[in-house]
């Protein structure tokens, strides 16, 4: 018990949190005052449940039983002590982790909507009717056990500086809010098209019209879309309608993890 209370001090206590925090706060502020939905509440529906249970309470849990299977694989392994990767600068280093993961969690977020399966536990992300900062914060626990130890695993395993971690959570974070967020961003410039992802193209992803999902899977880099022929980015028009039109989704923590294990019916098999 002493153990998880120390793990938690401790990541209160990191810059980096405090940077994820003021962050936010950024972010916050900016959909008070350009809002793309301006008749969106602030505590919208559901938004207690994501901030706690999901943002807080699940990524306290979920961090500390990754942390302990990396830190179990790394020492049954040693491959840590190779440092394969090491020598490298800082800054190549987390650009390296940086690009390869979200290269990997492209093609994972796409068997995502498309394996009846995995599907069941990426539903949780795409059931807020309103999407804003934390809204993203929303993803069913085995799906962040899974996307987050492949994540982590390879910066352990090549021998990466452990504050590598601490500043890709930073950039996961930013671009986590950036993304969902409820800010009218024109971000049709070459810059937020081709390069980056920012909300005006990953809203589109969470549009109840899209259901399962064909396009905008990017999380940080826009040119996975673009490159691998799954990008929409409509200019002039407005999405109006998030969330799962025609599956009813539970609204209680505990409720949406179970709901992933209901019985399939015969159309979706």
């Amino acid at each position: 018990m002493n153990e998880v209370i120390n793990f938690i001090i401790e990541f209160f206590t990191y810059p980096t949190t405090w940077l994820m925090l003021g962050g936010a706060g950024i972010i916050i502020t900016l959909e008070r005052i350009f809002p793309y939905n301006p008749n969106q509440k602030f505590f919208r529906d559901g938004w207690w449940n994501d901030f706690f249970w999901y943002n807080i309470f699940q990524s306290l849990v979920l961090g500390y039983i990754i942390f302990q299977l990396i830190s179990y694989i790394n020492g049954m392994t040693g491959l840590s002590k190779l440092g394969l990767i090491s020598g490298l600068p800082f800054w190549a280093q987390l650009l390296f982790f940086v690009i390869t993961h979200d290269f990997y969690i492209y093609w994972m977020h796409r068997l995502m909507h498309h394996n009846i399966y995995l599907w069941r536990l990426h539903e949780a992300h795409h059931s807020p009717i309103q999407v804003d900062w934390i809204a993203g914060a929303r993803s069913h626990s085995l799906e962040i056990l899974i996307n987050q130890s492949i994540e982590y695993l390879p910066i352990f395993l090549l021998g990466a500086n452990p504050e590598i971690i601490l500043w890709k959570n930073v950039v996961n974070s930013y671009f986590g809010m950036f993304i969902h967020s409820n800010i009218n961003a024109r971000t049709d410039n070459f810059l937020f098209k081709y390069i980056l992802n920012g909300p005006q193209m990953h809203r589109w992803h969470h549009s109840a019209e899209a259901q399962i999902g064909k396009f905008n899977f990017s999380t940080k880099f826009a040119f996975w879309d673009w490159m691998f022929g799954t990008a929409y980015f409509p200019i002039n028009d407005k999405c109006q309608e998030y969330g799962l039109k025609e599956t009813k989704f539970p609204k209680n923590y505990i409720k949406q993890h179970i709901f992933a294990f209901r019985k399939f019916k015969e159309y979706e098999l």
